[in-house]
């Protein structure tokens, strides 16, 4: 059943996010470089606020909570906006290319970001001052990243056809999945809620899912 229809100003929407703290706010973004909060309240015509800074278009969002949104872009940065303050809070930079997924790891302390420059970056908020981690393996633009529910794991999804499995604790690439039949990109990768599967997107329209393990028994090496 829809609960809530929302008339946006522009139609090029790359990303949305729903806050799921307080469950009263969603926000999108995309090819007009703004990041649009509005509340879900009846008859809402208008966002509750704009957040505006970045010079490329926005390609993800993601709440931390109610008053705290991090936002990627293709300027290849990365935003932590104040939401009631409407101004960016930090600017998470490194990356050489545009930025195209943002995930938090289930503590909220920390995210991982993917870029066209096909690295993989590891990001604490709360100490902007120190460098991210990176991640490389990759050939290609990374289109999509998704933190495992146990958070000490990660996985990416890239236009070179493959996914990697990255363990933030020894910060390895501990396994890779490929299938030898498909040669197109990866648009998007999640993780089941238990860890075990891992779901990705195609751009044949497909959906492949193979099973996972945080530790690392059993790993296939192809889909199946």
């Amino acid at each position: 059943m829809k609960k809530h229809c929302l008339p946006l100003l522009s139609s090029w929407v790359m990303t949305c996010a729903y806050e799921q703290t307080q469950s009263k706010i969603v926000a999108c973004g995309g090819l007009d470089n703004l990041c649009s909060i509005f509340a879900l309240i009846p008859h809402v015509s208008r966002p509750s606020c704009e957040l505006a800074g970045h010079d490329g278009y926005l390609s993800c969002c993601r709440f931390i909570d109610e008053c705290k949104i991090l936002t990627a872009s293709g300027d290849g940065t990365c935003c932590l906006w104040d939401i009631e303050r409407r101004q960016a809070a930090m600017t998470f930079t490194g990356h050489t290319s545009d930025v195209m997924s943002i995930d938090l790891a289930p503590s909220c302390n920390t995210f991982v970001t993917g870029s066209c420059d096909a690295t993989a970056k590891l990001w604490d908020w709360r100490m902007p001052a120190v460098p991210a981690i990176t991640f490389q393996g990759h050939d290609s633009d990374i289109n999509s990243v998704s933190f495992c529910p146990s958070g000490e794991a990660f996985v990416t999804g890239s236009d070179d056809s493959t996914c990697h499995f990255f363990d933030t604790r020894c910060l390895l690439c501990i396994n890779k999945f490929k299938s030898e039949r498909t040669i197109c990109g990866i648009t998007s990768v999640c993780s089941s809620a238990s860890g075990r599967l891992l779901f990705c997107g195609m751009d044949n329209f497909n959906c492949y899912c193979s099973q996972h393990s945080v530790s690392c028994h059993h790993l296939p090496s192809q889909w199946p």
